[in-house]
């Protein structure tokens, strides 16, 4: 027979096993979201941004934020283009607040 404890337990077993869910989902979309605006900076468009949107997808699954922040520096230093460490960092932030919200209203 379970007791208290054990329901308390189970509940925030299930309650922690939800919010990875939605933090990976809303990481996802941040960085789906990311990579479009920095398709955007890299000129590129239509299908070549999709492609990059979703290697920083991918990246994120493989090596975590950091690393899609590497990859980002490193492709606007080969590009040329001007946007400080600053600037890409707090895109990030922006990014994953804006999917969160969009993970809660969706569900």
């Amino acid at each position: 027979m379970p007791t208290t404890f054990d329901k308390r337990e189970e509940e925030f077993e299930k309650r922690f096993a939800h919010d990875e869910e939605l933090r990976f989902k809303a990481i996802a979309r941040r960085n789906k979201m990311l990579g479009l605006w920095a398709a955007e900076k890299l000129g590129l468009s239509g299908a070549d941004a999709d492609a990059y949107a979703r290697e920083m997808v991918m990246a994120a699954y493989a090596e975590g934020d950091h690393d899609v922040f590497k990859k980002i520096r490193r492709d606007f230093d080969a590009k040329g283009v001007v946007q400080s460490d600053h600037q890409i960092r707090r895109t990030m932030d922006e990014l994953l607040e804006q999917a969160i919200q969009q993970i809660k209203l969706t569900g």
